[in-house]
């Protein structure tokens, strides 16, 4: 049997490759010499910059910048040099990300993506030739605007006195953009971004009540986010020319997708496409008996372009069948039997607190995975015997 592992990160717990590894574990705890492939998958989120960095050779730079509640952090970037070009590899949650944001200050009204626009401007400064970004695990929803301020973007209210954007809610006191000083640089440079395309800007479907009530808003602020991302969507319409309220994936980190398209040019590519440009994970899944993927939480936004889904998607050209390990099973989970995961099963073992969970996750990854590879053998085993005996029968 050929087992292949494609998982993603626990968001908040651990990142891809350390999932990767506790489920190797798991599999070695049944039969060390078990035919085993096993690749750490990204979505953009956390461990984008690194996982990118280590298969092209790279490195990661580390910088002070602004943190999603405005305190200075330690962030990074990544930076390598492929056919005499230099890209940088910039991962919004190392700067805007949700873990970033102590758990008694998730209000997206009050966060901001100031530092995923300073990372833009050290990747500038170092003469690169594409930035790549990664959205995902955001703690933000300001749309972008706290990075185009740090770009050079001006906000005014209606007096034309400066606003500091330090969150989605100073949105609202806005009444014109003035892009004069936003850095030239940003037009000689490639800014592709890998993103998840179902994400939009504005509306019922919007990155406000979708993600909001997520990153700690309660109703009245997920209508108040609401409001101030679509007085900001015509905003850049007026000043831009541009409508970027439905645009695929305009919703993308709080919004940062629609930041991203109206004031670097960048272009926005669905996030499994774009990483698969730099991890060739099809053909090796292609060459499995089973696949394994994993996932923190496993709902109803998996099958929307989530790590789990798609590594179904390609599994399926083949028939072959996917089992998901997750942390939680929420609502809607059932919605991954028509996206092609055939099974899936939680790591939590009993009743425990949040800390607990996060504290015990790589083991409880480790046995969750032998436990349910045993089950599948004895499947396989059960329908070994209903063979042979059907042998004997026949003769």
């Amino acid at each position: 049997m050929k087992i292949v592992i494609v998982p993603s990160g626990f968001k908040e717990c651990l990142d891809a490759e350390e999932v990767a590894l506790a489920m190797e574990r798991g599999v070695r705890r049944f039969d060390q010499t078990i035919d085993m492939e096993v690749i750490p998958m990204i979505d953009g989120g956390e461990g984008f910059a690194k996982t990118i960095v280590n298969l092209k050779d790279g490195e990661l730079i580390y910088q002070q910048v602004t943190g999603p509640v405005g305190e200075k952090v330690l962030s990074h970037f990544g930076l390598f040099v492929e056919n005499d070009k230099r890209t940088a590899v910039i991962e919004m949650a190392a700067v805007s990300g949700l873990k970033l944001v102590p758990r008694d200050q998730r209000n997206p009204l009050k966060t901001t993506t100031y530092g995923v626009g300073e990372l833009i401007l050290s990747a500038l400064d170092l003469g690169v030739d594409n930035i790549l970004i990664g959205c995902g695990d955001s703690g933000t929803s300001d749309g972008g605007a706290g990075m185009a301020q740090a770009l050079g973007v001006q906000f005014f209210d209606k007096k034309h006195r400066y606003v500091h954007i330090n969150g989605g809610e100073d949105l609202l006191k806005v009444d014109s953009l003035d892009l004069t000083k936003l850095d030239k640089r940003l037009q000689t440079v490639a800014i592709d971004v890998a993103c998840n395309w179902q994400n939009i800007l504005c509306g019922e479907e919007g990155v406000a009540r979708v993600f909001g009530p997520q990153k700690g808003a309660t109703p009245v602020q997920v209508e108040q986010l609401s409001s101030a991302l679509e007085h900001y969507a015509t905003l850049i319409q007026e000043t831009v020319g541009t409508d970027v309220r439905s645009l695929p994936g305009s919703g993308a980190s709080g919004g940062l997708g629609a930041g991203l398209i109206a004031f670097t040019g960048a272009t926005l590519h669905p996030r499994f496409d774009i990483i698969m440009d730099y991890i060739n994970i099809e053909e090796k899944i292609l060459t499995a008996d089973i696949v394994f993927t994993a996932e923190g939480s496993l709902d109803f936004q998996t099958p929307n372009g989530k790590i789990p889904s798609e590594v179904a998607r390609i599994a399926k050209k083949n028939n072959i069948p996917v089992i998901a390990i997750t942390g939680t099973i929420g609502k809607g989970a059932d919605l991954n039997y028509h996206a092609g995961i055939d099974a899936y099963s939680s790591i939590i073992q009993k009743p425990t607190s949040l800390e607990m969970a996060i504290k015990k996750a790589p083991k409880w990854i480790e046995e969750s995975t032998e436990s349910v590879l045993r089950q599948v053998t004895i499947g396989l085993d059960i329908a070994k015997r209903k063979f042979l005996k059907e042998r004997v029968y026949q003769r």
